[in-house]
């Protein structure tokens, strides 16, 4: 397994760094790889105000020019360019929604999947070799069933960035994600489906137990 996450990225700042390069030149036909962003690529774009990570807005090939990048892609043109190129390389392609901020904040649960989840779930459907992952309703789902004691400890600093016993949940809900509805990476999941906690439900959802 080669990891090229790279924290604080969005689609755009790890294009615009060359890092899907850097994946690409080390793709080798029947690889798999994992894309997941969404948690950077929001926020407000303008021409004169671009924290460099925002992509344009919507989701078909509009562009947008700001003070800092001129040609700014919209997030799925940014998945699609990327799974677009690994596929023709023999790779399949994960793509997974953005896991969510502590759905805990405030004493109720509260999770919605965000628009970053209909972009990613788009793109995957448009190509053979590539399949969405809901990491983020898995994540949920987890987060929900633990409750707001336990989930709150996962979050020492802030809303976003979970400790390591937190990071293990969300690493299972994934494994156990792929389990559930990805055809590409399902027969290379070692684990037997019951040991991973939660069950599988009708849709390809999930339910953690």
């Amino acid at each position: 397994m080669v990891n090229k996450a790279k924290a604080g990225r969005s689609a755009r700042s790890y294009s615009v760094e060359s890092r899907f390069d850097e994946i690409a030149s080390l793709i080798k036909p029947n690889d798999f790889v994992v894309i997941e962003f969404g948690h950077n690529d929001g926020g407000s774009l303008s021409a004169t105000s671009d924290n460099g990570r925002t992509d344009c807005p919507g989701a078909g090939a509009q562009t947008c020019n700001t003070n800092v990048q001129k040609g700014i892609l919209t997030y799925s043109a940014y998945l699609h360019n990327a799974t677009d190129r690994f596929t023709k390389l023999g790779a399949g392609v994960i793509i997974a929604s953005p896991t969510p901020d502590n759905p805990w904040e405030g004493g109720k649960f509260a999770y919605g999947p965000n628009r970053f989840t209909t972009y990613g779930n788009s793109t995957a459907s448009a190509f053979r070799q590539a399949k969405f992952v809901d990491h983020g309703t898995f994540v949920a789902n987890a987060f929900e069933k633990l409750g707001l004691t336990e989930v709150t400890a996962f979050y020492p600093k802030d809303h976003t960035h979970t400790s390591p016993m937190g990071a293990d949940v969300v690493a299972q809900a994934f494994v156990k994600g792929v389990a559930c509805s990805s055809s590409l990476l399902k027969s290379y999941v070692k684990n037997a489906t019951s040991t991973l906690g939660g069950s599988c439900l009708q849709g390809g959802s999930y339910d953690w137990a």
